[in-house]
């Protein structure tokens, strides 16, 4: 998938706002959606995207496969940090309890590689790509091709896993542009108290 990018508020990259890369994960028994975006100095990047397909067979066998095929995804795109969508429990409970155990097995690979794992649920990343928590699939998926300026539409569980890693990279960078917004403010206030420091003193 070519390289595509998504401007966020402008903050300057120092030792404290390295580049760093986001895995977002749409976990699913059948299929599991995998997103990494870059960020960096408030621009992200998409790296790479696609959809692990979970051969049939036994449960512990299925849930092998998600954790081995994403530990492989780790590996070849080093992301630094994951993110992944909280289980939604439905009338089914059953298929909950299935999607939970994907769920954990795809945790399981991010906490393997000793990466950091955030949670969202799936109205927190709905309202992040559409401003609307209540957005359709096909709503999300033409959101993340509008936001990284895709030359087509990412399958389904691609864009899902796309939708939470930009979540997370909206919600993480909000502490980092307050802060940058609070540093400048403390230098200007400084400044201005030696200005009238200075004035005071001539006067005197």
């Amino acid at each position: 998938m070519p390289p595509s990018t998504l401007t966020l508020p402008n903050v300057p990259p120092t030792s404290a706002n390295p580049a760093r890369r986001i895995l977002g994960i749409d976990p699913g028994l059948n299929r599991t959606g995998y997103g990494i975006v870059e960020c960096h100095a408030g621009v992200l990047r998409c790296v790479a995207a696609g959809v692990i397909r979970v051969p049939r067979g036994e449960l512990p066998q299925r849930l092998e496969s998600i954790l081995q095929e994403l530990a492989g995804v780790i590996a070849q795109q080093c992301p630094d940090e994951a993110a992944v969508e909280k289980v939604f429990v439905n009338v089914n409970p059953q298929a909950s309890l299935l999607l939970g155990q994907a769920r954990g097995a795809a945790i399981c690979a991010a906490v393997g590689a000793r990466l950091p794992v955030h949670e969202y649920t799936a109205l927190q990343v709905k309202q992040a790509i559409t401003g609307y928590g209540r957005a359709e699939k096909a709503q999300i998926q033409k959101m993340v091709q509008r936001l990284l300026g895709m030359a087509r539409a990412p399958a389904t569980d691609a864009a899902d896993a796309l939708a939470c890693a930009i979540c997370h990279a909206h919600s993480s960078s909000r502490p980092r542009v307050a802060a940058a917004a609070l540093a400048g403010s403390s230098r200007r206030r400084k400044g201005r108290s030696a200005w009238s420091a200075f004035v005071q003193g001539d006067r005197t």
